[in-house]
């Protein structure tokens, strides 16, 4: 017997089959081979059809279920991820009203920032622990200002996660955690935020029922078994946003766990206790998946790095190297700190964590009679790393006490040198998972009975792959990142 998990994307869906019984994974399967199709209207917006998730997730089901030679009637429950902060509206009879402002799509970005100043910087930290920012609050109080014959027709709202359950189960309900990823949870009072639906002018009757993160949430009704090939009364038991889930699906729930990404863009998740909020500009937070109503909060803090990487397929392309093992290996042969030779990486748009400032990437101390580009290759690595130990600064100073650090085995983390440089400047030793947020969100399914330990255990016996020390001579990592923040800061200070 299996549980079903789904990958929602913005590129791909991804649909993952795990045994019930230890958690293993019989394979993934994406669909479509290439990007799906994204709209651009004008400069900064970001569009798609929710009907095209669905679609290519049904595909994926259909192939996934061919390939294993698995029966409908042997798929125990759902798991859903999704793009984060997307915004899905449809009517009465459940269409969408039109397509999806996605998770990029920067259109809402100055009635965020202008409610930050009116509802005042302290109210929203104490009580929505972020900014409202380009949020899904914000961008529905945009639907409001420039299309208000849609918002007139709006039954509800929801995030893509919500809609693949709904066109599953006929069934419209959401999350606490993905409540607070839109911007819509009150943390102080524990309920929907109703003094910021007041500020934007949104009816509180959009807001989808609440249900549990963990616990049946729907089942398939007859058309969606129709459409998806699952059966009939197959429940769905999980859903939560990408970076909670990713979170999830290495292990990581409790206070001072941590789960870094290394792939186009970096994230560092934190889980705390705490609702404390010292860098609501800089860090977002949000109900992690094990967030209860009346219990010890748990918080994730997610802090974004943009140029991430981006910045090493960026040479790659530009280089002539055939692929990152050739790059790794070039890197390889160049001492710590690039003999000199400093690359700030931020060159894909405005970083969050550096107040959105644009700074590019800059490429200093480069030596044209001595430097080769074996040094930019670990220029590169080096820069990424350095970041990503800024990141932890940042959230060291937001009260996170890192214990443990996990991350998947994916682009940056496949390479020694980009993964021992941050496990010895922060000093902490990094579990590497072979694992993917379909595989997670399927395990997390039998999550419903409440066993985090022998999920946990699952995922420990099935991917863990390897674990980087701290190195004992941290001197020249210390000196090559100190030289990396001066020429950080003196960008920062012009």
């Amino acid at each position: 017997m299996y549980y079903l998990g789904l990958d929602i994307g913005s590129s791909s869906i991804k649909v993952a089959l795990v045994q019930i019984s230890n958690g293993k994974s019989l394979g993934v399967v994406q669909e479509p081979k290439e990007e799906m199709s994204m709209f651009a209207e004008k400069n900064g917006w970001a569009e798609q059809k929710p009907e095209d998730w669905w679609y290519h997730a049904c595909k994926a089901i259909t192939k996934l279920k061919k390939q294993h030679n698995i029966t409908r009637t042997q798929i125990k429950g759902i798991g859903i991820s999704y793009q984060m902060h997307g915004l899905v509206l449809i009517d009465k009879q459940g269409n969408p009203l039109r397509k999806s402002i996605i998770w990029c799509d920067s259109r809402a970005v100055e009635i965020g920032h202008t409610a930050f100043s009116e509802i005042g910087e302290d109210t929203c930290a104490e009580n929505l622990l972020n900014s409202p920012s380009n949020f899904t609050a914000s961008k529905l109080k945009w639907v409001k200002e420039n299309e208000p014959e849609i918002y007139k027709r709006i039954y509800k709202f929801m995030l893509p996660g919500d809609y693949l359950a709904y066109r599953f189960s006929n069934v419209i309900n959401t999350t606490i955690s993905g409540l607070s990823e839109g911007i819509f949870w009150d943390f102080k009072k524990d309920s929907v935020a109703d003094f910021l639906l007041e500020h934007y002018g949104l009816d509180k009757a959009l807001v989808p029922d609440i249900v549990e993160t963990f616990g049946l949430q729907s089942v398939v009704d007859k058309k969606g078994e129709i459409e998806s090939g699952i059966a009939a009364g197959t429940p769905i038991y999980y859903r939560a946003g990408d970076q909670p889930n990713n979170a999830l699906s290495l292990n990581v729930f409790n206070p001072g766990e941590v789960a870094a990404t290394g792939g186009t863009s970096g994230v560092v998740y934190a889980v705390t206790d705490s609702l404390s909020v010292k860098e609501s500009s800089r860090v977002n937070n949000f109900a992690h998946v094990n967030y209860q109503k009346g219990q010890p909060p748990r918080i994730g803090k997610l802090l974004c790095i943009n140029g991430a990487g981006i910045q090493y397929r960026w040479l790659l392309n530009n280089l002539e190297v055939n692929s990152y093992e050739a790059m790794n290996t070039l890197a390889l042969e160049i001492p710590v700190g690039s003999d000199g030779v400093c690359l700030i990486p931020f060159g894909n748009g405005a970083e969050r964590m550096l107040n959105n400032k644009e700074v590019g990437t800059r490429i200093v101390n480069l030596n044209l009679n001595n430097h080769h580009k074996g040094h930019m290759c670990r220029a590169a690595l080096e820069g990424i790393a350095f970041s990503f130990v800024f990141g932890m600064e940042i959230l060291k100073s937001d009260g996170i006490k890192a214990k443990v650090i996990r991350a998947g085995n994916d682009n940056l983390f496949r390479s020694e040198i980009f993964a021992n440089t941050v496990a010895t400047l922060i000093g902490q030793e990094i579990e590497i998972y072979n694992t993917t947020g379909a595989i997670g969100a399927a395990r997390a399914a039998g999550l419903h009975k409440g066993d985090f330990d022998d999920f946990g255990k699952s995922i420990m016996d099935n991917d863990h792959v390897m674990t980087f020390m701290p190195f004992k001579d941290k001197e020249p990592y210390l000196k090559a990142y100190q030289n990396w923040k001066n020429e950080l800061e003196l960008i920062l200070n012009k």
